[in-house]
């Protein structure tokens, strides 16, 4: 007869020091997906989808505290417990659990947990990672000396119990989930993405985790699903009135000018609030935007973006210990670059291709935009890399007017370029240019703060007091297609008139009124649609942004072995 090998259980150790107790709620997460309850639990990542707002609707009366939980060992038998919203925690497990309802009588007791949508008709009566849940429960209600054989799932949509017993087998799949969420977090290695999951289109963090994506770029088999794709309705708020105020009122923004009300804003639809000049905002309204995650972006009148405001951070220090460690690496710096570069003078020859307006041919101008790029391939240095960036950008810009529509209307006559200048720029071109990329540098710092990395600390542009160096890396193959471009269309179109100008010693800004229009422009731009070259999904340059700041963290981390620069087909 075989002898069968029994596993001896190994107790976890007493909790000491500051190690955190693991949520009932991460350990379902690290059942359902282990990258999932990475992401969450390690790296502090977290978004709302559907599911998560539908979840919390159907908690909003179990988490209201309710009855007490007695003493086990002071319970009167058949004494009937009944409480609501009850968090139990057990240094010895290392678990801490808040509970929908514990009911039972004595010291007999079953933990409920409330459930969004309808039951699953699966033979157990439910999913694996909602009875280990569970299980959790009932392991801490052990714990603190009461008898729990059985917990129940409650089905909101359905309004069905499902009773789950804790037997052995439940018992034994739920601490191997407890021990390996431990392993995991303790190992400091994300967990690989699952592969063409049915998972993955539900899961409210699947824009962050990018499961198609990484394995995609790893395998460049299965071209990825559009899962990145969510709409979002929510846009940037400007202000830049004089004497304006911000304040909050309800579920809105309040804008007044003067005390007098002029605009309102649904916060729901906010993504952000841009203050031109100075603007007073309340001290309730940055609590609300805070706590729901919307950053303030702070310019001075004229534009020049000077910080934003956030709550306490993304907890992702994981990203930003990636990024100083690449940082301090002159070679990883060398290649993000080049990268970075090159995409840009691919974009800037895109974009001249096609906005070119002169009678002559543009053959041979893309002929020596292909030798810059050949030699920013050969920089063997930031300075060199430098060199060949300025040339493809004298280039650029010694070609930029071609693109500018010109006919017998004067006044656009008068949108006359001949080379880039700034600090101050001394035409309106450059004013626009210069206003443009001022608010490119001030989305892609939101975007990067948003994703977890520190802004200021780049690879290609080096620190220095007050620039967001890694901001001014990102943008760089963005201007032609974001910023030149919104330039190119507000002229070509009609947006933007020479009379929208103001001049003073040699200096030229727009007006504000001229900002205004000129802002619609730029924010129209960033919610164009885009075809991804590699991925083949479409997408707007607004949600384009994240994406590639995402890609930025899975190389930095170790995920995929280069950052796939964006370039326009």
């Amino acid at each position: 007869m075989d002898e069968v090998q029994r596993e001896l259980p190994l107790p976890f150790p007493e909790l000491s020091g500051d190690l955190p107790l693991l949520p009932a709620r991460m350990v379902n997460e690290y059942q359902y997906c282990p990258r999932l309850a990475y992401l969450e639990w390690v790296q502090g990542e977290w978004s709302d989808s559907s599911d998560t707002v539908e979840g919390r609707y159907a908690h909003r009366k179990v988490d209201k505290p309710g009855g007490d939980l007695p003493d086990p060992a002071a319970a009167e038998e058949g004494e009937r417990v009944h409480a609501r919203s009850i968090t139990l925690s057990s240094n010895r497990l290392g678990l801490i659990a808040k509970m929908d309802l514990v009911e039972g009588a004595g010291d007999v007791v079953t933990p409920v947990d409330y459930k969004r949508g309808k039951r699953p008709h699966v033979p157990q009566g439910a999913y694996e990672p909602e009875r280990v849940q569970l299980c959790v429960q009932g392991l801490i209600l052990e714990e603190h000396g009461y008898r729990c054989d059985e917990g129940v799932l409650y089905f909101v949509e359905s309004r069905e119990r499902v009773r789950i017993p804790f037997d052995e087998e439940l018992r034994a799949l739920t601490r191997n989930a407890i021990d390996g969420l431990r392993l995991i977090a303790a190992g400091g290695t994300i967990p690989p993405p699952l592969e063409d999951s049915p998972k993955c289109p539900r899961c409210s963090l699947v824009s962050i985790c990018l499961p198609d994506e990484v394995n995609f770029l790893k395998r460049e088999q299965t071209p990825p699903r559009p899962l990145f794709v969510a709409r979002d309705d929510a846009l940037p708020v400007y202000v830049q009135a004089r004497g304006g105020k911000v304040a909050k009122k309800g579920e809105t923004l309040e804008i007044s000018i003067d005390d007098k009300l002029a605009q309102t804003a649904r916060l729901m639809e906010v993504s952000q609030l841009v203050l031109l000049g100075n603007i007073y905002v309340t001290t309730p309204t940055l609590h609300e935007l805070m706590a729901r995650e919307i950053p303030i972006s702070w310019h001075s009148f004229g534009g020049w973006f000077m910080g934003h405001t956030i709550g306490t951070g993304h907890k992702n220090v994981e990203i930003r210990a990636a990024q100083y460690r690449a940082s301090f690496d002159s070679a990883a710096c060398l290649r993000l670059a080049k990268g970075l570069v090159i995409a840009k003078i691919q974009n800037q020859r895109t974009l001249l291709r096609r906005n070119w307006k002169r009678p002559e041919g543009v053959d041979d101008l893309v002929e020596r935009f292909q030798q810059d790029t050949r030699l920013a391939q050969r920089a063997r240095d930031l300075p060199e890399l430098l060199g060949a960036e300025g040339l493809a950008a004298a280039r650029y810009f010694g070609n930029f007017s071609a693109m500018i529509k010109q006919d017998s209307d004067t006044d656009t006559l008068r949108f006359d370029f001949t080379t880039r200048n700034r600090r101050p720029p001394t035409d309106p071109v450059n004013a626009m240019l210069s206003y443009a990329y001022s608010l490119l540098v001030r989305t892609w710092t939101v975007a990067l703060t948003a994703v977890g990395f520190d802004a200021y600390r780049g690879f290609y542009h080096q620190p220095r007091y007050g620039r967001p160096a890694l901001a001014l890396d990102m943008m760089e193959p963005f201007r032609p297609l974001i910023a030149d471009s919104s330039v190119i269309q507000a002229i070509n179109n009609g947006e933007i008139r020479p009379t929208d100008f103001l001049s003073a010693a040699g200096s030229v800004a727009l007006t504000a009124d001229g900002r205004k229009r000129f802002i619609g422009t730029f924010e129209r731009r960033l919610s164009q649609e885009v075809t991804h070259p590699l991925f083949g999904y479409k997408l707007s340059y607004r949600r384009l942004l994240e994406l590639q700041a995402r890609l930025l963290a899975r190389h930095l981390l170790g995920e995929i072995a280069d950052y796939p620069n964006f370039t326009t087909r």
